[in-house]
């Protein structure tokens, strides 16, 4: 978004650097531990990912754990692209203007905070999408869902992410310096492109969260009628509260975090009230937060925890698996379609090789 030197960049023309900032300690700090904590949230969870699709048996947790590395990857790389920026900022004080006079280091950060902030949106869906298929439709997602076309799910994710962030380069929206000056952003304005970009941006990650929200909550509903109609030792499965806790927790940190930036963003282009900055940037530093929190949740509810948890669960004999299908057909087909997507998540072989019936010795 060049120009000629007597006119001000698109990307300026709102908010012109330099600005009366009061540089403070506290907001250096704040940026560099904000970002620090969580690129290492984000290494010891794809350490912990990397171990797990080691110890894998099965091209369905193998798929499983590719989903969850990418999403860990992608907020990895969006905390270190955008974090190094701002803290960047508050460390040197430097001029965007004096830096960027073209605009085109502005509008790269301002495509990386949509590519990096749709692309978790998206991933979690396709997530929850193939718990859904993997709880219902275990036999089918066992034989289809292999190591490549996770990856390729993967790829497509990230090149839808990639496109939305590129149509303001198109001339559909602008990114636009924003307040206090560390970052760049889309323009949330209404004017008509302007607004349509926002609209966009906005309506991708609610229609994610709301896929990712129904998918998950019938999962949880349909694990929670197996446990409630099963045994207390049944009831008391790792593998199910791995997958519970799982579906749970990233469908409640993902909505609280995101939904208060995309509703505000949203509302202001459509009433076409005056920006608040101060709203902006604390919806803003809440969708941050769901980059940190989200990769605890794939540490902390794992079998392993769990087993430390409920000891008891770790000392249940092999056999007592094989004797709750001894029932009737009805039964067994309600047992095996659920919890054969619920031991595929936690790394283990399917269901299905411990029906097996042993060789005669």
């Amino acid at each position: 978004m060049a120009s000629t030197k007597n006119e001000t960049p698109v990307c300026f023309s709102i908010n012109s650097p330099p600005f009366n900032y009061n540089h403070t300690i506290a907001s250096a700090y704040y940026s560099a531990v904000f970002t620090g904590l969580g690129l290492s949230s984000n290494l010891f969870a794809f350490v912990v990912l990397v171990k797990a699709f080691q110890r894998s048996q099965s091209p369905s947790c193998s798929s499983f754990l590719i989903f969850l590395s990418s999403l860990v990857v992608t907020d990895f790389m969006g905390l270190l692209v955008t974090g190094s920026i701002v803290v960047s900022f508050h460390t040197t004080r430097f001029n965007w203007r004096e830096l960027d006079p073209w605009c085109h280091f502005c509008n790269f950060m301002g495509m990386s905070m949509v590519f990096y902030g749709l692309s978790p949106l998206l991933l979690g869906a396709v997530m929850a999408a193939e718990r859904f298929v993997g709880i219902h439709r275990p036999f089918a997602r066992y034989a289809n869902m292999s190591k490549s076309r996770a990856l390729s799910t993967v790829l497509a994710v990230w090149v839808f992410a990639g496109c939305v962030s590129l149509l303001p380069l198109a001339g559909l929206g602008s990114y636009h310096l924003q307040l206090p000056g560390s970052w760049c952003f889309i323009n949330i304005s209404s004017q008509p492109l302007d607004m349509t970009f926002c609209l966009v941006f906005c309506l991708v990650g609610l229609l994610s969260l709301a896929v990712s929200f129904l998918l998950n909550t019938v999962s949880v509903v349909t694990l929670l009628r197996i446990c409630c109609g099963q045994g207390e030792m049944q009831r008391q499965r790792d593998q199910e509260l791995e997958m519970m806790g799982q579906l749970v927790w990233i469908m409640i940190i993902t909505s609280i975090c995101w939904c208060p930036l995309l509703v505000f963003i949203g509302q202001t282009v459509l009433s076409g009230s005056h920006l608040k900055i101060g709203s902006l940037l604390l919806w803003l530093r809440f969708a941050t937060c769901n980059q940190i929190l989200d990769p605890w949740v794939y540490i902390l509810f794992r079998c392993s925890i769990f087993k430390r948890i409920l000891p008891a669960g770790k000392d249940r004999p092999h056999g007592s698996r094989i004797s709750l299908y001894r029932t009737s057909t009805t039964s067994q087909r309600r047992l095996v379609q659920p919890l054969t997507g619920v031991e595929v998540a936690c790394g283990e072989v399917p269901f299905v090789e411990d029906l097996s019936i042993p060789k005669a010795s």
